[in-house]
């Protein structure tokens, strides 16, 4: 019998791909851009055991990253097959909810937050957690997917469907981020945050789908309306 679907935004699709994750032509191919994309917004660690905390880690596409910038790289999911995969890597793997990080408040020099706040019921949650966690002066480096007619159609109805994009049926839209509540939310909770668009180069996209390149490149653009990143600091 074929497996049954699962509904929208369902975790349990990474798991179904556990053995994609480092895969650069897999169903996790455009997370690996984004890893890359997420590590030049972080500055190299300042001093021996600097700490960077990777909320919903995964498979722990940004090990590499973490490593070459000199950072202690703790990552957290509640997938445990993901986690497995991140250990591997040279993640220390951490099981529990981005809602309620099993971690001191203050430890992290470091808090990425990528591809997550569209797949819970209360992504201001999630910021806050990234609040506490990091230490006054410490960086904050999210991305997420716009609540817009516009991120909708080119991340569901487009990008579910083109090799390299996400998984079908990976979001739900309804949990899409309304940017100017993270925003406000950002600013109550001390952190000083600055929100980019990005788009994969479309040049670089036509040569990794040729064979000819083994990433591609996220670039900024103006608008915010589709896939955004956020970099920002903890007052």
């Amino acid at each position: 019998m074929p497996p049954t679907p699962r509904r929208p935004n369902d975790p349990g699709q990474y798991d179904d791909l556990v053995d994609q994750w480092w895969e650069t032509a897999g169903g996790f191919a455009a997370l690996h851009w984004l890893a890359a994309s997420r590590a030049e917004h972080i500055p190299p660690a300042q001093r021996p055991g600097s700490v960077l905390v990777d909320l919903a880690c995964g498979g722990g596409l940004m090990a590499p990253h973490a490593a070459r910038l000199g950072y202690r790289h703790v990552g957290v999911d509640v997938g445990e097959a993901s986690l497995r995969v991140a250990a591997a890597h040279g993640v220390l793997a951490v099981v529990g909810s981005v809602l309620a990080v099993p971690l001191a408040d203050g430890c992290a020099d470091v808090v990425v937050a990528g591809e997550i706040l569209e797949h819970v019921e209360d992504d201001v949650a999630v910021l806050a957690e990234c609040a506490r966690l990091l230490r006054p002066g410490g960086v904050l480096v999210i991305d997420a997917l716009a609540a817009t007619r516009i991120g909708r159609f080119l991340t569901v109805t487009i990008a579910e469907r083109l090799p390299g994009g996400p998984p079908p049926g990976i979001h739900d839209p309804a949990l899409f981020v309304d940017r100017a509540r993270l925003l406000a939310a950002a600013d109550r909770l001390g952190l000083d945050l600055r929100l980019v668009g990005l788009r994969p180069s479309l040049r670089d996209a036509v040569r990794w789908l040729a064979g000819r390149r083994p990433g591609v490149r996220m670039k900024p653009v103006r608008s915010t309306a589709a896939l955004f990143a956020g970099y920002g600091r903890k007052r």
